[in-house]
């Protein structure tokens, strides 16, 4: 493209005028003067061009800097000029593109109409944008997004054509990786529970006349004694192998893995011999497994069904298989079971708690959180409160949390319970700062499932958000189950990132699971939460004692708070109050209660009861 000049300029056309009048006119300095004129107006041209010239340099500079490929046609759809990031892109050069048709680097993956839309578009409204896949000079395919926009002359014809595209081939392949992440497991690269649910509704779809499913819920005896045991890795890895040998026994099935020690497999068959299969299964995966250099047997509690003709729904087919294996369980490890209609007929309190769960989650007015108060040893006073979830069915009367929160995380409603237990605690925060509560703040319980499944930054930052509460005022509460699931990958720069928002974290049940002290080195916590285990025999247990004068000491060492559970004697606190532990919470200071016992007691400056109660399994 050439420079152009401007004839909308005054001093251009007082320029030409003089030029032209500079033959007639009669004297010399006349014709002096329009000769200075012209040389005035030719000066300006120049000094026009010059620009001119200039920022089509700083254009083509901008060019070449930029990481997205720009490609210039003719009005026929030949290449005339190309960028540096094109070539970078492509692998060509402006010298093996110039004249060709960019169609030359289609890779066949769109059809013909794809394309008559692409050109309607653009001849109709000067513009297109979207998605296509190109190739690369040496062969390989890749994916762009294009923007293409039609250039006019001054009577309106397509002059050029400008495409501006980048290379999204490592957005596409993050897609993929998502994808993958939300129906793999990423352990054992088995299809996880939601896959697994697919792929039943797939294969039920696609029965045919003669054919019918046999359905296997596998679960490991025992497997936290192994994972103990062996550690972390080596239990990791005797999982990895299970669901190997699992996948080869089962060749032309499915086998999945729902999460922990639990899997899944379905089989396609025309053969009647259920129980026989069953069987073979479990002969087969109980033969040892070599690791570290000794042999290991495991034991293996089986609920099975099979279909059509234990059901034909997805969901009834699912409950009826764990219905068969709580039954299984129900009779000791290392057993069996197939569904029979007897097992719904006396019911399954666990299946029933289910149903009741969804139903109050949906419906309200059964949940309900209270809240414990968490004291500063030195002088009693209060300096924070865990939200506790409570259950009360109109029927069935109080449920106890250990009934329910196991049933809540293997039926999928975890990341909803916690939403729910998230929102209903800012809400009483805001509450209680609008009723001049003491402000000391909300620790709330975080599961697994919420920091694998559900979006829980979100959640808390709308929450905090809606009812202009800072992050300071709710702490996150995790086991050390939690920190250590490999489902939940490296959480790490998840903790870091909440606590850069203001929330504090702190490891609950702190010294009940494994390789505690290799995961403080490295995690961002802020207190650990001594197990009430630990507090019940203070002070007359000698090695409980020392458990926790150790506890104090390395968390001393690491710069971390520790609170101790389940304080509920004055002997317990001294002793904890003299070997350098801050803070407690327990029945010596107050029961969980709800939202408005907590309001009164504390907006009548009255003082926690002193109770000394007995201690039930549990409770706060």
């Amino acid at each position: 493209m050439w420079p152009s000049f401007s004839l909308n300029r005054p001093l251009t056309w007082m320029g030409l005028a003089a030029l032209a009048a500079m033959s007639w006119l009669p004297f010399v300095s006349l014709r002096l003067a329009a000769l200075g004129m012209v040389t005035i107006a030719l000066f300006d041209g120049w000094r026009q061009i010059r620009r001119e010239h200039r920022r089509r340099q700083l254009s083509e500079e901008a060019l070449k800097l930029s990481e997205d490929g720009v490609m210039i046609a003719d009005s026929r759809n030949r290449i005339v000029s190309v960028n540096p990031a094109f070539t970078q892109i492509t692998g060509y050069t402006h010298e093996e593109v110039f004249g060709l048709d960019p169609s030359t680097f289609s890779t066949g993956r769109h059809d013909s109409a794809f394309y008559e839309r692409y050109w309607q578009t653009l001849n109709a409204t000067g513009r297109w944008e979207g998605e296509i896949w190109n190739q690369r000079k040496h062969g390989d395919q890749y994916p762009e997004w294009l923007r293409v926009r039609a250039c006019t002359d001054r009577k309106g014809r397509v002059s050029h054509y400008i495409g501006l595209f980048t290379d999204i081939s490592r957005h596409k392949a993050r897609e993929q990786d998502l994808r993958r992440i939300g129906f793999e497991d990423p352990l054992t690269g088995l299809p996880n529970r939601r896959r697994l649910h697919d792929l039943l509704v797939s294969r039920l779809h696609h029965l045919r006349a003669g054919e019918g499913l046999d359905l296997a819920l596998i679960d490991i005896d025992g497997f936290k004694s192994v994972n103990d045991a062996l550690g972390v890795d080596s239990g990791d890895r005797l999982l990895a192998r299970f669901g190997q040998r699992l996948a080869a026994f089962v060749a032309g099935g499915v086998v999945g893995r729902l999460g922990g020690d639990e899997f899944m497999v379905i089989r396609t068959t025309t053969f009647d011999d259920h129980q026989r299969w069953v069987s073979g299964l479990r002969e087969h995966m109980c033969e040892p497994f070599e690791l570290n250099g000794s042999s290991l047997r495991l034991g293996l509690t089986i609920g099975s069904c099979r279909a059509p003709e234990d059901g034909k729904d997805p969901g009834v087919l699912l409950q009826r298989l764990e219905s068969a294996l709580y039954s299984a369980k129900r009779h000791g490890r290392n057993h069996d079971r197939r569904f029979r209609p007897s097992l719904e007929v006396d019911g399954d309190r666990q299946l029933a708690l289910v149903n009741e769960l969804r139903r109050a989650l949906a419906q309200g007015g059964q949940l309900e959180l209270h809240y414990q108060t968490q004291h500063r040893l030195a002088d009693n006073a209060l300096v924070g409160m865990e939200a506790l979830l409570r259950w009360r069915h109109p029927e069935l009367g109080p449920i106890a949390p250990n009934d329910f929160i196991p049933l809540a995380e293997r039926h999928g409603m975890m990341v909803a319970l916690g939403g729910w237990v998230i929102e209903q605690a800012v809400s009483q925060l805001a509450s209680w700062r609008a009723n001049g509560m003491p402000s000391v703040p909300v620790w709330v319980n975080i599961s697994a499932l919420q920091l694998i499944q559900g979006d829980l930054e979100s959640c808390l930052a709308a929450a905090l958000a809606q009812h202009r509460i800072p992050a300071q005022q709710v702490g996150l509460e995790l086991t050390e189950s939690v920190l250590l699931d490999e489902r939940a990958g490296d959480i790490s720069p998840r903790l870091e990132a909440l606590r850069r928002q203001g929330h504090q974290i702190a490891i609950d049940d702190f010294g009940t699971g494994y390789s505690s002290l290799a995961y403080l080195k490295r995690l961002p916590v802020d207190k650990l939460k001594l197990d009430r285990a630990f507090i019940r025999a203070l002070p007359d247990d000698r090695a409980d004692a020392a458990i926790v004068a150790a506890v104090l000491a390395m968390a001393h060492g690491l710069n971390l708070e520790v609170i101790a559970e389940g304080v509920e004697t004055p002997a317990q606190r001294d002793f904890l109050r003299q070997h350098g532990c801050p803070l407690a919470q327990g029945y010596l200071f107050a029961r969980p209660a709800p939202a408005r016992d907590i309001e009164a007691r504390y907006l009548n400056h009255a003082e926690p009861a002193q109770q000394q109660p007995q201690y039930h399994p549990g409770a706060g």
